[in-house]
């Protein structure tokens, strides 16, 4: 089916699939697993009615398609455009001799940044290993050309000793920030009103580094463009440990708040992130 999906790619326009998926959509809405949690997320977080937080979800589901189909069309070979307001931050960093934490989230397509931006530090990316040969195979011929290194979630936490390794030797340690994998340590921040558990191992790793943690959100706002928004902390120095930890948190958990409000049908969240 993917591969079938790629070679489509080559010989159809990305908006001939994405009218396919429209149509597609309200299958997922009626039986996907994800409706009630994300129309709660519009009805209570974001404050919509009834009638436009339903609307919501349908445009959250269609967004997700395409991103979804982006990623094919890359493994197709399409170019997408991506604008870069603040690549000052990225350029920065790569050019100091240490290395950084660079942290992602569900929101947008950050797997089309490691396609597009080539980095002159290598990046380590921490990807979940379940994914088909397909998918593993077309990512690896593409990361290759931008100088990006996989990581796969591991049962044995093996990851977090590459991702460490990697921060020694002056590189990028890229991992998502809103989502658990292997540890279950959590640091709770204010997201959207209330408190919410996030993992505390990427905001760990870089007080244990030193390093400072530069969040990367790439969304998309046409059908070959992409936006990707950059900020840069450092934790306060003289703090405590726990504290330095708690200073980065709060500061992702802001910025991604900041950015889905923004964006709020880019947020592919399909579970209550508050419980």
């Amino acid at each position: 089916m993917q591969r079938t999906l790629i070679r489509l790619f080559r010989v159809l326009p990305l908006g001939v699939l994405y009218g396919c998926m429209a149509l597609v959509v309200p299958f997922y809405m009626l039986f996907g697993k994800g409706f009630r949690a994300s129309y709660r997320f519009f009805r209570q977080r974001m404050g919509y009615g009834a009638l436009k937080s339903f609307w919501r979800v349908y445009r959250n589901e269609y967004a997700f398609g395409k991103v979804v189909l982006d990623r094919f069309a890359a493994f197709a070979g399409k170019q997408f455009r991506m604008n870069v307001p603040r690549m000052d931050l990225f350029d920065r960093l790569c050019e100091a001799p240490g290395g950084f934490v660079q942290l992602s989230s569900h929101v947008g397509c950050y797997e089309m940044v490691g396609y597009t931006l080539h980095s002159p530090k290598r990046l380590n990316a921490l990807v979940y290993g379940g994914e088909t040969a397909t998918v593993m195979e077309n990512r690896a011929h593409l990361f290759g050309q931008t100088n990006v290194r996989m990581v796969p979630v591991s049962e044995d936490l093996s990851h977090v000793f590459l991702l460490n390794n990697a921060l020694a030797d002056g590189e990028i340690a890229s991992l998502p920030g809103d989502r658990m994998f292997g540890s279950q340590k959590t640091v709770e921040c204010l997201f959207f009103g209330e408190k919410a558990k996030f993992p505390a191992g990427p905001f760990l790793l870089a007080v244990q580094r030193g390093v400072p943690v530069l969040t990367v959100f790439a969304m998309k706002e046409g059908r070959r463009d992409y936006k990707v928004l950059l900020d840069v902390e450092n934790a306060p120095e003289g703090a405590s440990k726990q504290e330095k930890i708690q200073f980065l948190a709060d500061a992702y958990a802001a910025r991604l708040e900041e950015v889905v409000r923004l964006y709020p049908d880019q947020w592919y969240n399909f579970y209550d992130f508050w419980k």
